[in-house]
């Protein structure tokens, strides 16, 4: 009884979890557009702290032991938990940005990679958007596994096959895991990005997952900056990080942190999502 307390919500609860998704999609769609050259990391953690504020939720970043923030905001060679604050952002600069919301006691989770544009440097930018392409297409074909999943782990072996499939060496963070999500934003299980012997959990209705992708465009290997939280590239390869919080009801799979559930996302795999009744 205590594992099905933990991993799987009732029909209640992943209503609950709604509205928490689509004010973390919010706040995200907010930042989109102000993530352009001359801008710092700090002014677009300040615009999605507004949105969340303003829809009456909380940031459950700030909940976090030590971490102050709304976002964690990683550039080029960051790849996570970056800390936002006076860094301006510079033209072909690839971004990624973590946001999360707690309403009511639920929470949201998601993350985007944006790529600031250069036209002087075409080559740069094209490099660093397919990396972004790449991460997110593996997002997509973990959400769509869910779909038909046995188990937790067929989420990871569908993102490593996804990523392993295109042309280059991409390499994808080991240290740094999906998980699931409700009453707090980490909760069991473990979402893996890679396939691993024990495919864990079994996928039922009521399961709720952030399913997060963290891809570098060289070594997975990282360390982690003085700051104690910046998750960094040994090598100086960049990092792209994608993320959506993923409900499994009785009637399919939807994507919280979608406005649209995921239906655009899912459409290229033959899924449709369906919404939570």
């Amino acid at each position: 009884m205590g594992l099905r307390r933990s991993l799987y919500k009732t029909p209640v609860q992943l209503r609950a979890m709604v509205e928490p998704g689509l004010i973390t999609a919010a706040a995200l769609d907010a930042v989109r557009p102000l993530t352009v050259a001359g801008v710092t990391t700090g002014e677009l953690d300040a615009a999605a702290s507004r949105v969340i504020r303003e829809r009456g939720a909380e940031s459950n970043f700030q909940l976090v032991r030590g971490y102050r923030h709304t976002t964690c905001i990683s550039v080029n060679d960051q790849v996570v938990h970056g800390i936002p604050g006076e860094r301006v952002l510079e033209p072909g600069d690839i971004v990624s940005i973590d946001c999360g919301a707690q309403f009511r006691g639920w929470n949201g989770d998601s993350a985007i990679t944006i790529v600031v544009p250069d036209p002087a440097r075409p080559e740069l930018v094209a490099a660093r958007e397919r990396l972004s392409a790449v991460t997110e297409r593996s997002l997509w074909a973990g959400v769509a596994a869910l779909a038909s999943a046995s188990r937790v782990g067929e989420v990871g072996v569908a993102i490593e096959e996804s990523i392993t499939a295109e042309a280059g060496d991409y390499g994808i963070l080991r240290e740094y895991v999906g998980h699931g999500i409700g009453r707090r934003m980490h909760e069991g299980p473990t979402v893996f990005n890679y396939r691993v012997d024990d495919l864990g959990p079994e996928v039922r209705a009521g399961l709720c997952l952030a399913i997060e992708p963290m891809v570098t465009s060289g070594s997975e290997k990282t360390f982690v900056e003085d700051d104690d939280w910046t998750v960094t590239t040994v090598d100086g390869s960049d990092g792209s990080h994608w993320e959506h919080s993923v409900a499994v009801h009785d009637g399919g799979v939807w994507v919280l942190t979608a406005p649209d559930g995921g239906a655009a996302g899912l459409a290229p795999f033959g899924v449709v999502p369906a919404p939570i009744g």
